[in-house]
């Protein structure tokens, strides 16, 4: 079969390896259909995070059920599901309590495992990790589009959205306007935020937040950002959503934030060395609460709003691509000329 492989600095290629089997009575066999380019596999492309190669990428699954195990009891195939970016065996502690991330059995997707951008994976743990769509659902279009970013970003949005608290009235402010950035925007929104102030630097993406229910935007850059953040929401929000990972949002974040407040925070922490927020975070008592999203734990929620139409994060795919296409989706998402890319196998 082909499958998206990394081979070094922004060099992915679709190649052909071994087509995945059951290995373990707790497999399942997955036929991809959709899939995505995520923004945290820029950090491996750009050659900032150590990564296999050869390596299989891909960490968004969604597909058909082909083959299952012998101790598989909730999956059958011709099912249609799909899969958190963390893989969960669903029984252990951790798992037990909701936190699907921090698993026991610690696997994930790509790198020495399978990668879901690839025409097939092998599922570890079926029953703990995949995620059944139902039957009236599996072959429309618009609502597989739609329940796409749960694999992953809308879900981190989520968690950034509840990591920082917010409720009904409250006033949030996302830090990023990348795919992430707009799924908090949109989780904040669901979870009944009155103003929502979106900071990003590309207008294009700052016209999706507010399409997903930002009351204001700022595009600002540096101090000019934050001051005009703070004007805007008198001195700075309780409930800030950091959604890039970078210092500098970091620091922005902090900045934002009012005495007392939270920062929910969900980027992948690169590039963070000084912490200087933190002076910040002690001087106003603002808390940090957030990291990596347990997506399991969410998944089924978000996917009932999915299904009863009342909430659609599928604008943040801004391009499409085959599998073959997969290396010109690295290369837009790079360059700034895509949110996020859908991949159709």
């Amino acid at each position: 079969m082909d499958a998206a492989v990394y081979h070094g600095e922004g060099d992915i290629r679709v190649e052909e390896v071994p087509d995945p089997e059951i290995e373990e009575p707790t497999d399942a066999i997955v036929r991809i259909t959709h899939t995505a380019v995520c923004g945290s596999d820029l950090w491996f492309y750009r050659g900032e995070r150590d990564y296999p190669t050869p390596g299989r990428v891909g960490h968004e699954p969604m597909g058909v059920v082909e083959a299952v195990g012998d101790d598989v009891t909730h999956l059958r195939p011709g099912d249609r599901v799909l899969s958190p970016f963390a893989i969960s065996c669903g029984e252990c502690e951790f798992c037990r309590k909701g936190l699907y991330t921090s698993c026991v059995e610690d696997e994930g997707w790509g790198g020495e495992h399978d990668g879901a951008q690839g025409e097939k994976v092998r599922a570890p743990y079926a029953d703990g990790t995949l995620v059944r769509i139902p039957e009236r659902y599996a072959d429309d279009e618009d609502v597989l589009e739609s329940l796409l970013p749960l694999t992953d970003v809308m879900c981190t949005g989520h968690h950034a959205a509840v990591s920082a608290g917010v409720e009904a009235g409250d006033t949030a402010i996302v830090v990023g306007d990348g795919a992430v950035g707009l799924c908090g925007v949109l989780a904040a929104k669901r979870l009944g935020a009155e103003r929502i102030v979106a900071m990003g630097h590309h207008e294009n993406r700052l016209e999706i937040a507010e399409e997903f229910g930002a009351t204001e935007t700022v595009a600002a850059r540096g101090e000019a950002a934050i001051e005009r953040a703070r004007e805007l929401t008198y001195g700075g929000a309780n409930h800030v959503l950091e959604c890039v990972g970078a210092e500098s949002s970091m620091d922005t974040a902090f900045a934002v934030a009012r005495p007392g407040g939270t920062v929910g925070f969900v980027g992948v922490p690169m590039g963070v060395d000084e912490a200087a927020f933190l002076d910040d975070a002690f001087g106003k008592n603002v808390a940090l609460r957030g990291g990596v999203a347990p997506v399991r734990q969410y998944i089924d929620d978000l996917m009932a709003d999915v299904l009863q139409g009342t909430l659609d994060p599928s604008p943040i795919f801004t391009k499409t691509v085959d599998l073959d296409g997969v290396p010109e989706g690295y290369r837009a998402m790079d360059e700034r000329d895509a949110v996020k890319v859908m991949v159709k196998v």
